[in-house]
């Protein structure tokens, strides 16, 4: 698939980033005509992601995340948002709706919501390592190039 533009945030994983990042998503999808609809699953989507590192991967302390915004054939916007965290032990138990390792005042509905506000959501975690979460949304009629 080609890649018609693109662009690489990285910050710190402070809870004030979260609409940092959802914003920047945003804006950068502009170009692509979405409806208020699709720009608001994103932005939700983005949210999840981006919270998710900071709750999870970072426990107790401020670490990296990198989103990465590309815009590829087909109106098609594709957010990544990576950490270098402690990972997922097992993706699949973490996708289940009401699963969390965030105590009590955790849903457990991030990974769910993700999927249901995108046309497509992948994983990949190694425990350790770190985790990237890849977004992908068909937007509007612009002609984004």
């Amino acid at each position: 698939m080609k890649i018609h533009n693109y662009l690489k945030l990285e910050f710190p994983s402070r809870s004030v980033n979260e609409a940092l990042a959802r914003s920047a998503a945003a804006l950068f999808v502009l170009p692509l005509d979405p409806t208020l609809e699709e720009m608001g699953d994103l932005k939700t989507a983005v949210s999840e992601a981006v919270t998710n590192c900071i709750v999870h991967a970072y426990t107790g302390e401020v670490g990296r995340i990198l989103m990465k915004c590309r815009i590829l054939d087909g109106n098609v916007a594709e957010i990544s948002v990576k950490d270098w965290g402690c990972g997922i032990e097992d993706v699949a138990k973490a996708r289940e709706p009401l699963y969390t390792t965030g105590g009590e005042e955790r849903a457990g509905m991030g990974f769910s919501i993700m999927e249901s506000f995108t046309d497509e959501m992948r994983v990949r975690s190694r425990p350790g390592r770190g985790t990237v979460v890849v977004l992908r949304k068909r937007m509007g009629g612009g002609s984004g190039k």
